[in-house]
């Protein structure tokens, strides 16, 4: 029998997308992860970094967050480990560790973390502990699983955290070192063997994988970069979280792979597929996996116009996605217009208006400022210098008329 396991990552419970609220659609995608874990059967959760998206949650994120990891547990009869990642605080993940190991879920907040063994009777127990690594036994799964956890930290706190005195020696061989000693210690007998992690990793001479837009880069510069290679071979599939789009860097035959975020968390993930991993494994077995998608939550879609009809014809027949709207015009948008695109869509995010400039014509009359005429006449000529030709409308005129009669 395979034992049956689900992962997941970067849920960022809290995010808003600019000023709008996606805690509804947190909501929504988390009760469809919870029902894949129970329609699966799965045996063991695995999430992997980044359960909030800031080290101070909103109470409303904090509630929903525990409500859904003690339901993922079922209420102790399947383990769930959560490791922190980059937008989480270590001490508030580690916080509730003896009222989480009642219900069956295991934090780990920091790397070289070590989790006391303990029981839940008659469902699994943590058999074997130690810095950066349990064993668990489940009561209906005859081989031990062993999972090296290693959550994110900076490089000072991690090289700290595993005992590194020489600061010249690669993070990527220490971290390798690390892992081959529990390897090597831990899984030497036939069992599933799993690491989990919340890093930058990538192949060595690979393509650079781009984080997303507004996440905080793990990768900064290439001295200290992780490389999929130093995997221990005794593991048989790596869990990592961060980047937001699901997809695999490791070898077929030992999956090193990302599970994605739930939700799209940036315009730079629109029409990416969101889903959770599906993994069954056995001893001594390459492991299968597959994505579940998902479908809750509003899709991002960046889409760009010439006018405004062909943009409201548009928001009309997709109300469902949220939007990031460009508009391409030769005149700038005023307040009617902002107006009629709003009523027409719900989900508009940002409107980003680019003017079009006739530039040959524009050259020709910006610099020819008359300095004798009326402030309205400079402002006018200000504006046609400060915008490449380009007359103020009669909305920023009357703005500016406004503004003038306030003095």
């Amino acid at each position: 029998m395979a034992l049956k396991i689900l992962h997941t990552a970067d849920w960022h419970l809290g995010k808003r997308l600019d000023n709008y609220s996606r805690l509804e659609e947190q909501k929504e995608v988390l009760e469809e992860i919870c029902k894949i874990a129970d329609k699966e059967k799965v045996d063991l959760v695995l999430l992997a970094g980044d359960l909030f998206d800031t080290f101070n949650p909103p109470i409303e994120a904090v509630d929903l967050f525990y409500k859904t990891l003690k339901r993922l547990a079922k209420n102790g009869e399947r383990p769930v480990i959560a490791i922190a990642g980059n937008h989480d605080s270590p001490e508030r993940i580690d916080a509730p560790d003896p009222l989480a190991r009642e219900c069956g879920i295991i934090f780990v907040g920091f790397p070289n973390a070590e989790v006391k063994p303990f029981a839940i009777e008659d469902h699994f127990k943590v058999s074997k502990s130690a810095p950066g690594f349990i064993e668990i036994r489940l009561k209906d799964f005859k081989q031990p699983i062993r999972i090296i956890h290693t959550p994110y930290a900076n490089e000072v706190r991690l090289r700290k955290a595993l005992n590194v005195e020489d600061k010249t020696e690669a993070l990527n061989s220490v971290l390798q070192e690390t892992w081959q000693a529990l390897a090597d210690k831990y899984c030497k007998t036939k069992g599933v063997n799993l690491l989990i992690s919340h890093l930058y990793m990538m192949n060595r001479n690979g393509e650079m994988l781009e984080e997303p837009d507004g996440e905080k880069p793990l990768k900064i510069g290439n001295a200290d970069l992780i490389y999929s290679d130093i995997i221990p071979e005794q593991i048989q599939y790596t869990a990592l979280g961060h980047l937001h789009r699901a997809h695999q860097i490791g070898p077929d035959d030992r999956p090193v792979v990302y599970s994605g975020s739930p939700l799209g968390y940036s315009f730079s993930e629109a029409g990416q597929r969101k889903c959770v991993m599906i993994i069954e494994a056995e001893a001594n077995k390459p492991v299968t996996y597959r994505q579940m998608p998902l479908q809750k939550g509003r899709p991002l879609s960046r889409v760009k116009f010439a006018n405004i009809e062909e943009a409201i014809f548009w928001l009309l027949s997709n109300p469902e996605p949220l939007v990031e709207l460009t508009l391409v015009s030769d005149t700038f948008l005023n307040a009617d217009d902002i107006k009629r695109l709003n009523q027409a869509h719900d989900g508009i995010i940002s409107i980003i208006p680019i003017v079009n400039m006739d530039k040959e014509a524009g050259d020709k009359e910006v610099n020819q400022v008359n300095l004798e005429q009326d402030i309205k006449g400079l402002f006018s000529d200000y504006f046609k210098q400060r915008y490449s030709g380009q007359l103020p409308n009669e909305e920023i005129m009357d703005l500016f008329n406004e503004i003038l009669n306030e003095e």
